[in-house]
């Protein structure tokens, strides 16, 4: 082809991406027909059928699934240069940031007012999800997960270039208010307390008195499916939470929590957070200094 159909081709990613050609039509700003017209044109240029019509929707064929990796993955490559060209032409440099939601409320957020002042003139957009961003819609430059994702998440067409970074360890152990703490010193002394249940939890009661050659006790407390909602209602004196010291190190910090088994007994420690990452974000300045300072702020380099 001498003259490559970006039109036509934004169409068909639009399509593919909504599961119809009205929905690309609305993505678009054009009319149904006019994204049919040029998905037709599209299909006559490369003699190939992309989309198998299912009512008002539409799937893609066994050709548009090969084809839709590569328009994805160019139009993410043309989308980067162009960004990386006005960044140097003096606009400030943008990071469009996916993240857990409580990892970016309890460590992220408030270290934003550092991060904006070391890496000056870097701005920074913030969407907290617990679902994994994809990278196909070119949504968002990094992810912070909560937990590691399957060994082919990021191995289906589309994702050959995402890298998967561990942060640093975490330390899961009690965390209470200091009038609760009084009342522990073994970890049988939590078996009369109201024990904080996080639901979305990958380390819960249950490995941790385990840790401990205990058998946790049947769930009575308060359940959240955020680990920073059951931090602030362990502050609050609703009961004992079982987190990360690092979701919770401004609290501890400020005295309004506690680990009152902490250096007596067993902890678990495990990796709970990963940075996800288009390789070619590193070509990127405003990626280059949030991951650089990332790696700082959690001393992955062992400085």
């Amino acid at each position: 082809m001498q003259v490559l159909p970006l039109q036509s081709l934004r169409a068909f990613e639009a399509a593919a991406r909504t599961g119809s050609f009205r929905g690309a039509a609305t993505a678009l700003r054009l009319t149904p027909s006019a994204v049919s017209h040029a998905i037709r044109g599209l299909e006559k240029t490369i003699g190939a059928s992309l989309f198998l019509r299912v009512g008002r929707s539409v799937q893609l064929t066994a050709a548009g699934e090969t084809l839709i990796g590569y328009v994805e993955r160019g139009f993410a490559e043309l989308r980067t240069g162009l960004e990386g060209v006005a960044a140097r032409d003096g606009e400030a440099p943008v990071l469009r940031l996916h993240c857990a939601p409580s990892f970016a409320t309890q460590w992220l957020v408030p270290r934003l007012p550092r991060l904006l002042a070391q890496r000056e003139g870097l701005e920074v957009r913030i969407a907290a999800g617990i679902d994994y961003s994809r990278f196909l819609s070119n949504e968002f430059d990094a992810d912070i997960l909560y937990g590691r994702p399957a060994a082919d998440f990021y191995g289906t067409p589309g994702h050959e270039g995402v890298e998967v970074m561990p942060l640093c360890l975490e330390r899961i152990t009690p965390l209470c208010s200091p009038e609760m703490a009084r009342q522990i010193a073994t970890p049988q002394d939590l078996l009369s307390q109201r024990l904080i249940e996080s639901e979305n939890k990958k380390v819960r009661w249950r490995e941790w008195f385990q840790a401990n050659g205990l058998t946790a006790p049947p769930p009575r407390g308060s359940r959240f499916d955020r680990s920073f909602i059951a931090i602030s209602a362990a502050a609050d004196g609703l009961g004992v939470a079982l987190e990360s010291t690092l979701l919770a190190e401004r609290e501890l910090r400020a005295g309004r929590l506690v680990c009152p088994l902490r250096g007596r007994w067993e902890d678990v420690t495990y990796t709970g957070h990963f940075l996800a990452f288009p390789r070619s974000q590193l070509r990127q300045r405003a990626f280059r200094l949030f991951h650089d300072w990332l790696r700082q702020e959690l001393n992955l380099d062992g400085a």
